[in-house]
C-alpha cells in the first residue's frame, strides 16, 4: 500500500486544483490507503483550502521541505511512501505503476520526467530524466520508497533546505536497485517562466558545482534565497 505525502507552503492559488488533478490520477485498485499533505505555515488560507479537497489529510509542521517530507514520513501508516510535488502530476495509473516496481525489487524509484511547456530547451533536458543516473535525478520527478529503506538511510536530510533530494538519493542509490519508471510526470515550468528559462538554468548549474566542490548546506541555502527565491 502507498500513502502519498505532498509538502506545500503558500500554494493557495494552486492547491485545491493540482490535488483534484493528482486523486484523479490514482488507479480504482485501491493501493493508496492515505494522502498526507504537510503544510509548513502557509499565511495565504492555503491550509483552509486543503481541507476543502475531500480524501485528504492535512499536517502541520515546521517549515522546510525535508522537515514537512520527514514529519510526513512519520505519521505514513503504508510500506512504500510516494513524495510528490503539488506541481507535478504523476501519470495516469501512477500507484499502480509504482507497485508493479517495488513487486520487482525495486524498493526506490521514480518517473521520468516533462514540463508542461513547449519550450525547446526544457523539453531538451527533460529528455535526459529518463535514463537511471542520480545526475538526471530531482524532486519534480517524484520518488517513491519502501519505508524500510526510507528509515535505513535515515529519511531526507534536514540540514539541506534545498538539494535534499540529492542528498538522499545518493544513499539510496548505493544502497538499493534504483528504478526510472518510464512513464511521464508533468511539472510546472512557473519558476524558469518567472526567472527566465536561460538564467535559472545556469543558477540551477552553480548550486549543482558549488555542492560537488564541497559548499555547505548553509552555504547553498544562501545563494538559492538571494538568487533564486528573492
Amino acid at each position: 500500500m502507498i500513502s502519498i505525502i505532498i509538502p506545500v507552503y503558500n500554494e493557495a492559488e494552486e492547491v485545491e486544483s493540482n490535488l483534484k488533478q493528482i486523486q484523479n490520477r490514482i488507479s480504482s485498485f485501491g493501493y493508496v490507503t492515505e494522502i498526507l499533505v504537510v503544510d509548513g505555515g502557509s499565511n495565504d488560507g492555503t491550509l483552509a483550502l486543503i481541507n476543502q479537497v475531500d480524501g485528504i489529510k492535512c499536517l502541520e509542521s515546521t517549515r522546510g521541505r525535508p522537515r514537512q517530507m520527514n514529519y510526513g514520513a512519520k505519521q505514513a501508516t503504508a510500506e512504500i511512501l510516494y513524495f510528490l510535488h503539488i506541481d507535478s502530476f504523476p501519470p495516469q495509473d501512477f500507484d499502480r505503476l509504482i507497485i508493479e516496481s517495488v513487486q520487482n525489487r525495486h524498493q526506490a524509484g521514480c518517473f521520468k520526467m516533462k514540463f508542461r511547456s513547449r519550450h525547446p530547451w526544457l523539453q531538451f533536458i527533460s529528455w535526459f530524466t529518463k535514463f537511471n543516473t542520480r545526475s538526471c535525478r530531482g524532486g519534480d520527478q517524484s520518488l517513491f520508497v519502501t519505508k524500510s529503506l526510507f528509515e535505513k538511510v535515515g529519511g531526507y536530510n534536514e540540514e539541506f533546505l534545498i538539494y535534499e533530494d540529492h542528498e538522499i538519493l545518493k544513499l539510496i542509490y548505493d544502497t538499493s536497485d534504483f528504478k526510472v519508471i518510464q512513464h511521464s510526470i508533468s511539472t510546472s515550468a512557473r519558476r524558469f517562466e518567472h526567472k527566465g528559462i536561460l538564467k535559472l538554468q545556469v543558477l540551477f548549474c552553480i548550486i549543482y558545482f558549488k555542492k560537488w566542490s564541497g559548499a555547505s548546506s548553509d552555504e547553498l541555502y544562501s545563494f538559492y534565497m538571494k538568487h533564486i527565491n528573492n
